[in-house]
């Protein structure tokens, strides 16, 4: 039976690339249009058992080397870099190979630096297989590994040559880490698409189910309104700040609560915070922040941030990457399908609208 494949580009020039999305994706060959003969596939403890076997039939004729890390943020690492770098050099991987992620943001990752920084730049690609990646990081080339001082402290802008999405492997992920997903997918509808965000809203039950039908066009939306954020803005000048909704205070739960919150939770309640500061400001309405606030609910996402100090929320919002002069800028929704990045220095107001959406539950 012939698989239906989604086709997305994001366009860069001579570096714009495809992404395809579609219902067992992982089973084709080629996986990628043109694969170099030497490939290191990264993976991890838990995406390899379930994925790596179908991946390496399709490269039966590749020269595959493997290199396997834990699972969870901590895998990020200098000393994984470090390790993988020693596993390229290991198999006289030359300039003309290709490093491909098998995983979720993490593998993404550290696999993009490696990519990026091995003799100086060898092809990337991504095949994603948690919700989250496949709407967010897998696509824009960010990558990075973190340093004991922060996260994502270390890193490169540096796209991939290919990105393939298939929707099987979200049957997989628990439950918990498909919400996740599904709070950067809401993202892409507050930000940019108005008529999106009523889509989702019409299709709770269906995303939640994990139709297929309707977890492919999440998807491709997603990416579509990522990829042409990502071609006008590549490098986060202006309007790819914008993706960041939610995330400056996300950020700051994710810092507190290391153990406890996952990413796509505190940027849940990082978004529904950021709609709250704009009511108070007088510039979202009511009813859009309450249809914000209802769709992470019905998506299963917290909407209330951990109770924190206003001190502690300030010392790691300032760490935030879009700060400038020491002003914490923050990305602000002015209506659904908008939003805009504005400096914010009350932090009175700022901690007004945080208290309103904090919890004393941890």
């Amino acid at each position: 039976m012939q698989k239906t494949t989604q086709q997305i580009i994001v366009g860069l020039g001579e570096r714009s690339y495809a992404i395809d999305i579609g219902v067992g994706l992982l089973s084709r060959t080629p996986l990628f249009n043109v694969l170099p003969h030497q490939i290191l596939i990264i993976t991890n403890t838990v995406v390899g058992p379930l994925y790596l076997d179908q991946v390496r039939a399709q490269l039966a004729s590749h020269h595959v080397v493997v290199h396997t890390i834990d699972d969870g943020e901590s895998a990020k690492s200098l000393a994984n870099y470090g390790a993988i770098m020693d596993t390229l050099i290991q198999y006289n991987f030359n300039r003309d190979c290709a490093v491909v992620a098998l995983g979720g943001g993490v593998v993404g990752d550290l696999a993009g630096f490696v990519a990026a920084t091995y003799q100086r730049g060898v092809r990337f690609y991504q095949i994603p297989t948690t919700l989250l990646a496949q709407v967010d990081s897998s696509v824009g080339g960010k990558t990075a590994i973190n340093h004991p001082g922060g996260k994502n402290m270390v890193g490169a802008f540096y796209q991939p040559q290919g990105v393939l999405i298939d929707t099987n492997c979200l049957a997989s992920l628990n439950d918990r880490d498909y919400a996740c997903g599904l709070a950067e997918v809401v993202k892409y509808g507050v930000i940019a698409d108005a008529e999106f965000f009523a889509w989702l809203e019409a299709h709770v039950n269906q995303l939640n189910a994990r139709d297929s039908g309707a977890l492919t066009y999440a998807i491709q939306r997603s990416c579509e309104i990522k990829a042409d954020i990502v071609a006008a803005d590549e490098r986060e000048q202006s309007v790819r700040a914008l993706l960041n909704l939610g995330h400056t205070f996300g950020h700051a739960i994710e810092a507190a609560h290391y153990d406890t919150w996952k990413h796509g939770e505190a940027v849940a309640a990082g978004t529904v915070i950021a709609a709250k500061l704009m009511h108070q400001l007088g510039e979202l309405s009511a009813a859009d922040m309450a249809r914000i606030e209802a769709l992470l609910q019905a998506f299963q996402l917290p909407v209330r941030a951990p109770k924190m100090p206003l001190a502690q929320w300030q010392a790691f919002m300032q760490r935030d990457k879009k700060v400038q002069d020491g002003t914490v800028r923050l990305v602000l929704p002015t209506a659904i399908g908008a939003a805009s990045l504005r400096p914010m220095a009350d932090w009175q107001v700022i901690g007004q609208a945080i208290t309103a959406m904090s919890t004393t539950n941890d």
